[in-house]
């Protein structure tokens, strides 16, 4: 039963995943193209003044450069079935992964309902895996920093979702060791402060991003950029939270006391194992 029911979480959550990818593409598209694409705007005027003066170097004998190379994929297949195909395996993924986790947190930080569990669970995986690490290590725009360090910049980004979702556990480890002495506000109130102060530490320690944002750049075309970098994350994970806990609770509703009556979350965690 456990095994069955935890498979039928996982199949929902990917369900539910595919479906805020769909809402999350469109965000993307809508809201998030227009600033990649005044972005590379600008990245093109700006090689275009750097090549004028090696073109005018050129008149007088010295060798013209290269013509650049043709893209492999072109712009407008980048921005619909590119964009398309990357946001809906990454809403897949997330959504199977958080399915796991609502399997193993349901009835053990409280007595909330399916939805509500779904709920939180997208809350926190919205604030662990993107809104922590999003603050120390802002999005940017494909024509913003130095192709060289996108290495250095990727394992610093994902360095810190790994410690945000590990102080994320922690926290929740935290709150219910402390609920049985403090009550579960108080309790849920330190541990939300000692996640806030840790991630603070975090951030004191681990280096920062030196590839800045060239002063050139426009500041409210890089703002614009990231405002719908965090609109489409917000519109996946709360789609994801509505859908998989209507999901969810239509799952689990079966599960019944002898009267007759919905099962509480603490015994559909029992039942969960």
């Amino acid at each position: 039963m456990y095994a069955s029911t935890v498979r039928g979480l996982l199949v929902r959550g990917m369900l539910a995943g595919l479906i805020a990818g769909l809402f999350a593409f469109a965000v993307a598209y809508v809201v998030g193209e227009p600033p990649v694409r005044g972005s590379i705007a600008v990245e093109e005027a700006t090689a275009a003044k750097e090549a004028a003066p090696a073109a005018g170097h050129a008149g007088h004998g010295a060798a013209a450069p290269a013509e650049e190379e043709e893209e492999l994929v072109s712009r407008p297949v980048q921005s619909t079935v590119g964009l398309a195909t990357g946001v809906l395996v990454y809403g897949v993924a997330l959504g199977g992964i958080a399915s796991l986790a609502f399997s193993f947190v349901l009835g053990r930080v409280g007595g909330f309902s399916p939805r509500a569990t779904a709920a939180l669970t997208a809350a926190g995986a919205f604030t662990t895996v993107y809104f922590v690490p999003f603050l120390k290590y802002p999005a940017a725009p494909p024509a913003v920093g130095n192709p060289d360090t996108i290495g250095q910049r990727t394992t610093l980004f994902f360095l810190m979702i790994l410690l945000s979702v590990l102080l994320g556990v922690g926290a929740i480890i935290l709150g219910r060791r402390l609920a049985p002495r403090l009550g579960n506000w108080n309790a849920t109130l330190a541990a939300g402060a000692g996640f806030v102060v840790a991630t603070g530490l975090a951030f004191l320690v681990l280096p920062d991003n030196t590839d800045a944002v060239k002063p050139e750049f426009p500041a409210a075309l890089l703002w614009e950029f990231r405002v719908a970098s965090v609109a489409v994350q917000v519109v996946m994970w709360v789609v994801f939270g509505v859908v998989f806990g209507v999901l969810g609770q239509r799952l689990l509703a079966h599960r019944t006391d002898p009267a007759g009556a919905e099962a509480t979350a603490p015994q559909q965690a029992s039942a969960l194992g």
